[in-house]
């Protein structure tokens, strides 16, 4: 199991004014926690609480399903083209970047037993498409369209640019390089692929994108891709077993979310930091922004109170950015908390020759960049506590399937028990859902016509 430490968050090491008593703390909270716990795991098979996430590790015939066309599709393709945003491609990006072999799409065909390279679609810039699909061989790429409303505006651009260009190279054969995931029933996507003949996988209902990575969302492209997905819903089951604990004491998800909200709170550290020492977890944070952003970013609570909460997060990459935010976070404000991710046991071994011993890089020698590694973080963490900055550590005993769907699983359990502290909906997004009418309106969407004209007279006082 992954392991937590929040030592260095308790007064004891950092002081009373920026640390919390958290023995105090968990005795205070450990009912309110219980019963939170034990309320999530009542509710989420009830339909409209958007807590099917919670029973995606358990989903045996999805994984049947992916396995079945992963093995169909089996040598047919050089490349994977994931169309997708927010929720539907971070997760997918998280995994991929953790657990394939670094720099994957360099590596050839046989160094990569014949799974085909991996490409995400997850911007709408057009020198970025251009390029990519300037450079790929659509007759031999699979496209995997990920929306689950079927109508987001920016992967269905992307979709509606591919499959012309697919039609046209493939003629009416195109239909077979197209793996569509979508809503069960409803949406265009649903309705164009059921047309279309597409191979089709579903987003399960009450799972919000941001949740969905294991689901057919992430599941798919990690089957496609030789992945084993079996490793993953093992860890998924284990951590969930785990994560059922209502006591706050060895309930490692519960323990973060209350450091987190009471920093917040109590302690005005309202920006949560994620810095894993890992290049191969680079993503997750950036999976853990959106996240955390998404969920707990919220204007009113659920009595209807305007309450304009919610820490925001930020994404780090150790050691690369304690060249360029360290020094932000131990002499700037005080107003932050970092959550350092650990890897005890890297996939190779590095060691550093023993030349220029003569000089002031002579004590490198010898040593291995695992064990540098792991010194800069443990350093960093104790220099920040050496200025009062408030930290926690999450330690993977490696870099696996089993470890890394821990790890995804018990932050986004971690987060809802934060959403309830906070009192808020952490499923909804309604601040998202404006921009997404106002682009609808501006790019000329049927239905939308009063909000165009709204909107054009705003941007003219602008």
């Amino acid at each position: 199991m992954i392991k937590f430490d929040y030592r260095n968050a308790d007064a004891l090491v950092v002081g009373a004014e920026n640390g919390l008593n958290l023995s105090q703390e968990f005795d205070e909270y450990k009912d309110k926690i219980a019963w939170i716990i034990a309320d999530l795991n009542k509710r989420k098979d009830k339909p409209g609480q958007w807590l099917q996430w919670m029973n995606l590790g358990y989903s045996e015939e999805t994984v049947w399903y992916v396995k079945e066309y992963a093995a169909l599709v089996r040598n047919r393709f050089d490349n994977l083209l994931v169309l997708g945003i927010g929720g539907s491609a971070l997760g997918g990006l998280a995994v991929t970047e953790a657990l394939l072999k670094p720099y994957w799409n360099l590596l050839s065909k046989e160094q990569r037993d014949g799974y085909p390279r991996i490409f995400f679609l997850d911007n709408i810039d057009p020198d970025s498409i251009n390029g990519l699909l300037n450079i790929l061989d659509l007759k031999k790429t699979l496209i995997n369209v990920i929306t689950k409303s079927g109508d987001t505006a920016e992967t269905m651009s992307q979709f509606l640019i591919v499959k012309d260009r697919l039609e046209k190279e493939l003629g009416d054969d195109y239909r077979k390089n197209i793996v569509a995931t979508t809503d069960k029933k409803t949406g265009i996507l649903r309705q164009i692929a059921e047309q279309e003949g597409y191979k089709t996988f579903v987003v399960p209902d009450d799972v919000g994108g941001r949740f969905s990575v294991f689901s057919a969302v992430g599941l798919l492209p990690f089957a496609l891709l030789g992945l084993d997905i079996d490793e993953i819903t093992n860890g998924i089951k284990d951590m969930d077993l785990a994560l059922k604990n209502t006591d706050i004491k060895e309930n490692i998800a519960a323990q973060n979310a209350l450091i987190q909200y009471l920093m917040d709170t109590k302690k005005g550290k309202d920006i949560s930091v994620m810095m894993p020492y890992s290049s191969r977890l680079k993503y997750v944070a950036d999976w853990y922004v959106q996240l955390w952003a998404e969920s707990l970013g919220k204007n009113e609570d659920l009595n209807g109170n305007h309450v304009h909460v919610g820490p925001t997060p930020i994404a780090a990459l150790g050691a690369t950015d304690q060249h360029s935010q360290i020094q932000l976070y131990n002499e700037g404000p005080n107003n932050k908390i970092i959550n350092f991710i650990r890897v005890e046991e890297f996939d190779t071994i590095l060691e550093i020759p023993r030349i220029f011993e003569y000089t002031g890089i002579g004590y490198l020698g010898g040593k291995t960049i695992n064990s540098l590694l792991n010194a800069e973080a443990d350093s960093t963490r104790v220099a920040l506590s050496d200025y009062a900055r408030p930290t926690v550590t999450i330690t993977l005993p490696k870099v696996d399937g089993y470890n890394i769907a821990q790890l995804l699983y018990m932050l986004e359990v971690q987060t809802a028990i934060a959403g309830e502290l906070y009192n808020i909906n952490t499923f909804n997004q309604p601040g998202v859902e404006q921009a997404k009418n106002y682009t609808y309106a501006l790019m000329g969407r049927a239905g939308y016509e009063d909000s165009a004209r709204s909107l054009q007279a705003k941007m003219s006082l602008a």
